[in-house]
């Protein structure tokens, strides 16, 4: 079986546009369609032909492109049962625990609620591949729309528990803006700060931020560690719950 192909390209102002690649039986697939024209342009690029839409949330800047993409090549939409009335677009549901083929490659569909409430992020372990669009950044996650802190900290915890060395691809660049706020949560963290150094560089460069690993969330990402005594203590809430202590974390980013 061929490695899938992953390309990562800019939408709109701030969105990653992804396709995902079969090259032996020639499927592709786009997760989310933030805009339909550079992606239509990157297929074309590619000599590409989308088959597949998966869809992680309802969000406009995620579903915007659907109907000109279904348009063109007539691509199945996958997106998560909970908005399916509301966004009118999905050819097939899924939810939590629901797992479905693409391209022989077994994709897992995760519910990780808390930006919104229909939110699914796709999991394809023999890739070793996590899209989680708004629920996990890298050193972030989306801000707490219709869910509330426990239901956002728990789907940061199953994505948390994936395997360290999966690639994680997000729905937005904001590594730097997160990173500037990620050292004021957990100052004692010098893996952080080189992070921060990091990215700080490739920004400068014009170079992307993402993929990221759990691996590296794990270790730098205040939001997946609102469960570590350091993280609550600079928020003084040593002892304090986790689910309280992340949205404290998140209460401060907002304000940020």
């Amino acid at each position: 079986m061929a490695e899938l192909e992953i390309v990562q390209f800019t939408a709109r102002s701030d969105n990653f546009a992804v396709l995902v690649h079969d090259p032996q039986s020639g499927k592709t697939a786009s997760i989310d369609a933030p805009e339909a024209a550079p992606i239509l342009a990157e297929l074309e690029n590619r000599g590409w032909q989308l088959t597949d839409i998966f869809v992680t949330h309802k969000h406009l800047d995620h579903i915007d492109g659907i109907p000109a993409l279904k348009e063109t090549f007539g691509a199945a939409v996958t997106g998560p049962a909970k908005s399916a009335r509301e966004t009118g677009l999905y050819d097939r549901t899924v939810s939590d625990g629901h797992s479905f083929d693409f391209a022989g490659h077994t994709v897992q569909v995760m519910e990780t609620p808390g930006h919104t409430l229909d939110h699914v992020s796709y999991y394809i372990a023999d890739q070793k591949l996590l899209f989680c669009a708004d629920t996990l950044f890298a050193l972030g996650c989306g801000r707490v729309f219709e869910g509330d802190a426990p239901m956002m900290w728990n789907s940061l915890k199953a994505l948390r528990d994936l395997p360290d060395d999966t690639v994680v691809y997000c729905g937005h660049e904001y590594t730097l803006a997160n990173a500037r706020f990620a050292v004021t949560a957990d100052p004692q963290n010098g893996r952080l700060a080189e992070r921060l150094a990091e990215i700080e560089t490739l920004r400068a460069d014009g170079r992307p931020t993402l993929p990221t690993s759990i691996g590296l969330e794990k270790e730098t990402n205040p939001f997946l560690r609102a469960d570590d005594p350091a993280v609550a203590a600079a928020m003084g809430l040593s002892g304090a719950d986790p689910a309280a202590v992340f949205a404290e974390v998140r209460a401060r980013k907002d304000n940020f």
